[in-house]
């Protein structure tokens, strides 16, 4: 006879680890990169495309998320999902040319887009308002650490195994958390699910992958009839959908929520930074590897200060907001981190690791005290009836701005190195990394147009007071 666990205990080990895995999963195959395109044959640039498909992917399947879990059952999709990441890591593993690890990847990215939105409804159900707070401090702890071991064990495993095994360290996490899952996980369906947009899924897929694929290609391969046709067919789908989206009554995104000044630029801001990050985390690995002549391993420790930076950052937050204001905080972090990609880019001159990793560590610190704010302020003047489609909306902005980041700072190698017959140049890597710190820069000056039109209210009416005082 099988013992029964408490509900809440249940969940957490679930949570914990599947959110570890897919935490781990994010920062553990940049340092796989260069290997890759050195096994496939191909430009180091090419690469990007397996962080795109997966990002793109889980960006797409997220606003379903939500629907699929109450329709069919939260523990049926959760398991569903954990099985989907499980088994693709798997095909990962075993793919043997890059359009077939592109697919996996896809596959992948589907599963990781419905384990965390599902994941967290159940946390929430199963723990209560007063619980939640606690709960969260308790359980995100071993899920924080995961991004920033990830470069450190996929280094590891790529100098002493093979790249394949930074996707197999997955099995292991996913059988368990199914079976365990199986085992003792409650059921939960709602009754009303709600109407699915399947017109604005059918949409906005094959629109992204049109686009991204455009902007990956067009460096290469310039103005050709098929990116010029890819690009055109995805701008088109992608116009019909936020037009669609706009009318109907249950829409997959809630774009009309953009329409509030501080939530749309908040979005905005997020959308460049992660773009910036993403895009920084991705081109950094590959010119330390491919044009600097380290090792997976040398890459992954290089690459964890950023991390620590990141996670120091998220403690700090609370006591910089309340000293220097959001404004300030986020303003200032990202004009800090921008200035340090550039120096990032000028570092390779000297291949000093720890002139990266201190560098690194700043960009973490400076850019995570701006990416922490902006998740805190963004959702200040939406109600909370609408808390929910605005957190979906946040979520896959950020996806969609990391990996549009990524296409077009991979775009900038590929543009530097194409005709060139060298691939170890530093100067494709460069001008990829000026280009991340444009990126953030662009979000710095839409960072101090925020909260303008409330200041200027508020010198007025301290103004307005002061006038009538001396009256």
């Amino acid at each position: 006879m099988r013992k029964e666990l408490h509900p809440k205990t249940v969940i957490s080990i679930i949570y914990v680890t599947a959110m570890f895995m897919a935490a781990m999963d994010g920062t553990i195959v940049n340092v796989a990169l260069s290997t890759i395109s050195r096994d496939f044959g191909i430009s180091p640039s090419a690469t990007s495309s397996l962080n795109i498909s997966y990002i793109t992917s889980l960006a797409v399947i997220l606003p379903l998320s939500g629907w699929l879990g109450d329709r069919f059952g939260t523990k049926r999709i959760f398991i569903l999902a954990l099985s989907l990441f499980t088994g693709a890591s798997i095909l990962c593993g075993l793919s043997n040319s890059l359009g077939a690890l592109n697919v996996s990847r896809i596959l992948q990215g589907i599963g990781g887009g419905l384990l965390t939105p599902v994941g967290m409804a159940m946390l929430f159900r199963t723990f209560s308002k007063e619980e939640r707070a606690r709960a969260s401090r308790s359980l995100l702890l071993p899920i924080a650490v995961a991004p920033a071991i990830g470069p450190v064990v996929g280094g590891l495993l790529v100098d002493m195994a093979s790249w394949r095994w930074i996707f197999y360290i997955n099995v292991p996490f996913g059988l368990f958390t199914i079976i365990f899952a199986l085992l003792f996980l409650k059921e939960h369906k709602e009754q009303k699910a709600g109407k699915f947009d399947a017109f604005g899924f059918l949409l906005s897929a094959p629109g992204l992958c049109f686009l991204l694929y455009a902007l990956i290609e067009a460096p290469s391969k310039g103005l050709s009839s098929t990116v010029l046709i890819t690009g055109i067919a995805g701008i088109v789908l992608l116009t019909f959908f936020v037009l669609l989206e706009l009318k109907i009554e249950q829409p997959m995104l809630f774009l009309r929520l953009l329409a509030e000044d501080n939530f749309k630029k908040m979005c905005l801001i997020s959308f460049l930074a992660s773009g910036g990050l993403l895009g920084m985390l991705y081109v950094f690995p590959l010119m330390y590897q491919s044009a600097l002549g380290a090792s997976a391993l040398e890459s992954g420790l290089v690459l964890f200060p950023e991390a620590l930076g990141l996670m120091l950052a998220s403690r700090l937050v609370p006591f910089s907001n309340k000293k220097w204001g959001a404004k300030n905080v986020i303003s200032t972090g990202l004009l800090v981190a921008a200035l340090l990609f550039v120096l990032l880019s000028f570092a390779g001159l000297i291949a000093n690791p720890w002139v990266f990793r201190i560098i690194l560590f700043g960009i973490g610190v400076s850019l995570g005290h701006a990416v922490v704010t902006v998740q805190f302020t963004s959702f200040s003047n939406v109600s909370s009836s609408s808390m929910g489609r605005a957190t979906t909306l946040f979520q896959v902005q950020n996806r969609l701005g990391s990996s549009i980041g990524l296409a077009v700072l991979a775009g900038i190698i590929a543009l530097f190195q194409f005709g060139s017959s060298s691939r170890e140049s530093l100067l494709p890597y460069q001008a990829s990394l000026g280009g991340a710190a444009l990126i953030l820069f662009i979000a710095f000056l839409v960072s101090l147009t925020v909260g303008a039109r409330e200041n200027t209210t508020v010198k007025h009416k301290k103004g307005a007071e002061l006038a009538q005082i001396k009256k």
